[in-house]
């Protein structure tokens, strides 16, 4: 048997405790109080097939949530809460993520912000509906029997007050419409807007007090401007230690920080000028994109090589799940890439969990080295486990971190 049992259970979890109001904790409070994993692992498990991983998972149903750095809050919670939202990280909190995420870009006043894309206003927030759609860079035109509805806003055109007076929504766009206020549905099916009302959004800074209040730690990514740089005089370099800056203002150690960036330039900016937060600062991986894509069973198309990052000084790399696993009779199992990561002393953290919908199709674009394995929705289980145990990831991205959560609890991660 690959795992060692807890008492045998019946699989009862509590129901309501995720969406239960939370006393923010303190350093000296217990960041344990108050978890709940909801009913959602419990329902995952109940579907898996007979064997020793549902036993196992079954055998730890009457543990009290702990928190993990395990699990990490993808925009916080956006299976059902705006993301990138206060509501949308509690929320992901008291699932027991033990690292949550600002995704970081900045206004035409140079603050920086919670967005996961400078130009997604439009399908994040209510901008369409406001006075400010006239600072939109495409406006809102409407859908034709011949063309899709079409926008495009950035935070980049607008100042920070500008931006704290919209109001966050679920991210969508429906292109079918003919008017900008029925733009603003078209949530996809698997998601949920029950939670959308009363969102609120928040500058990085004010994601750090967030975090530190709840008890977790931070992974902000740099994201990519859409926007020429220098950009009002701002430099990437200035951005970037912008970043960093906010952090030590704060007064968090670097040891709790994982700064992120699919820029490679970025993260070697942060190795060479920030050691102490460049030493966990994570290459996030992209390069299944352009001409020349990366196979992540073919080690000669890995341009650097694992090594090569290593040698840079580069510690973490964060590729999308499906780099990580591929099928070898019948069986998940690490992929090239995974083994050479390891082989050169990376860590590996991984994206993005409970993203894909349903999984009785196969799971689409994150399970796509996997398909065959993947039946529905109790699959997130059996590639977890494939991850943690075999792939051996540090942590990994969930839009819904109590999946996760009890998984790493169950296990001792």
């Amino acid at each position: 048997m690959r795992y060692a049992l807890a008492p045998a259970l019946a699989l009862s979890l509590p129901l309501l405790g995720v969406f239960a109001p939370v006393t923010a904790a303190t350093p000296e409070a217990d960041s344990d109080a108050g978890l709940s994993y909801g009913p959602r692992p419990a329902h995952l498990i109940a579907m898996l097939p007979e064997g020793d991983l549902k036993t196992k998972l079954q055998s730890c149903a009457a543990q009290p949530p702990r928190r993990s750095d395990f699990s990490i809050g993808h925009r916080g919670a956006p299976l059902m809460f705006p993301e990138h939202t206060v509501q949308s990280n509690q929320a992901a909190a008291r699932m027991g993520a033990g690292i949550l995420e600002c995704d970081v870009t900045f206004t035409k006043d140079l603050e920086l912000i919670c967005r996961h894309a400078q130009n997604d206003l439009h399908t994040t927030t209510n901008i369409l509906t406001t006075d400010l759609a006239e600072t939109c860079i495409q406006p809102f035109t409407p859908a034709t029997p011949d063309s899709p509805a079409k926008a495009e806003c950035r935070s980049s055109d607008i100042t920070l007050a500008q931006f704290q007076s919209l109001t966050p929504k679920m991210d969508s766009f429906d292109k079918t419409a003919t008017s900008a206020a029925a733009s603003q549905g078209g949530v996809a099916p698997w998601r949920s807007t029950q939670y959308e009302d009363g969102a609120t959004a928040m500058t990085h800074a004010q994601s750090i007090a967030l975090f530190k209040s709840l008890g977790t730690k931070f992974t902000p990514e740099l994201k990519s401007p859409v926007v020429e740089m220098p950009f009002n005089g701002f430099t990437l370099q200035d951005y970037a230690q912008k970043l960093i800056d906010d952090y030590k203002a704060a007064g968090i150690p670097a040891a709790d920080v994982w700064p992120q960036s699919f820029n490679l330039e970025v993260v070697k900016y942060w190795i060479d000028n920030e050691p102490e937060f460049g030493r966990q600062a994570v290459y996030l991986d992209g390069r299944n994109q352009g001409s020349a894509p990366l196979d992540p069973n073919a080690p000669d198309s890995f341009q650097p090589s694992m090594q090569d990052l290593a040698d840079m000084g580069v510690n973490y790399i964060a590729p999308p799940l499906w780099f990580l696993l591929t099928m070898k009779d019948g069986k998940m199992v690490p992929s090239a890439y995974a083994l050479e990561a390891k082989a050169a002393g990376l860590h590996l953290i991984t994206w993005t969990l409970e993203r894909s919908g349903p999984l009785n199709d196969g799971g689409g674009w994150y399970f796509q080295s996997v398909q065959p394995a993947v039946q529905n929705a109790s699959s997130y289980y059996e590639v977890l486990d494939v991850l943690a145990q075999d792939v051996k990831i540090d942590g990994i991205f969930s839009d819904w971190p109590a999946t996760v959560t009890y998984y790493a609890n169950c296990m001792g991660l």
